[in-house]
């Protein structure tokens, strides 16, 4: 007898989201002959449908006729955001990625005019000093996520921040001119990804690219790091897909 009754159960819930999906390309109430043409149901299944959904706050009716999503999906989603942690949806493909390339992977936060490292995957013997352990910090403008960061800002935010930090220098390659800090973000800004030539250290360099959530806000930053003697420039494109994967992992949506 469950068996029956499976399919018949599983197309009410495909024609709920059905419903749901087109209420949500409405910013204003549709109506229920919106709704069934678009769902290509039959009105009173619709409004079957609809009218369980209400009861369930799933859907609002505004009027008789009338329709838009309910209250308890932004209570669900709110309840969704709240668990969800950057650093647990991102570790299984920083896992893949460092499979891939056989380098360090790191995951990174701003903390104010910093970077902190929050999660690494790495091989046990590496020899690279900067990024040793969760928690360590670095300025923004040395690392690649950190420019990633400073390349999300308003041209004013970047010079305040010069200005605070007197772009300290931490090798030969570390930008320390505003100007041609500027200039690099500027390339960033196009390419959506950035790289670290020995900027923080001497003999490392790095590739970073930014992870975005529901809201399309800069949260985080990947980044994969080696020894210049084995870093390639040719895995940026590969920190970009899997930032991106990550993003979507979190709710965002790759702009149309």
């Amino acid at each position: 007898m469950p068996e029956k009754n499976a399919k018949p159960s599983i197309q009410v819930i495909e024609r709920m989201m059905q419903l749901l999906d087109v209420l949500s390309q409405h910013s204003v109430p549709a109506t229920l002959k919106q709704l069934a043409t678009a769902t290509k149901l039959h009105p009173s299944t619709a409004h079957r449908i609809l009218g369980v959904m209400v009861d369930n706050r799933l859907v609002d009716r505004i009027e008789p006729g009338m329709y838009r999503l309910g209250i308890r999906l932004v209570e669900l989603g709110s309840l969704v955001k709240s668990r969800i942690s950057v650093r647990q949806e991102a570790l299984p493909f920083m896992q893949e990625l460092h499979r891939a390339l056989g380098e360090t992977v790191n995951l990174s936060v701003r903390r104010n005019d910093e970077v902190v490292y929050i999660e690494r995957t790495a091989e046990g013997n590496t020899m690279m000093r900067v990024i040793q352990i969760i928690g360590a910090h670095a300025p923004l403008h040395i690392t690649a996520v950190g420019k990633i960061f400073l390349a999300a800002d308003t041209a004013a935010h970047v010079t305040a921040y010069a200005e605070r930090t007197k772009l300290p220098r931490y090798t030969d390659n570390t930008y320390v001119d505003l100007a041609k800090l500027t200039s690099e973000l500027d390339e960033i800004r196009k390419r959506h990804y950035a790289f670290d030539n020995e900027e923080a250290e001497r003999g490392v360099c790095c590739v970073g690219a930014g992870i975005f959530n529901d809201e399309s806000q800069l949260i985080a930053g990947l980044s994969v790091s080696a020894p210049t003697e084995r870093f390639r420039k040719a895995w940026a494109e590969s920190v970009r897909q899997a930032a991106e994967r990550i993003s979507r992992a979190i709710g965002y949506k790759t702009p149309r």
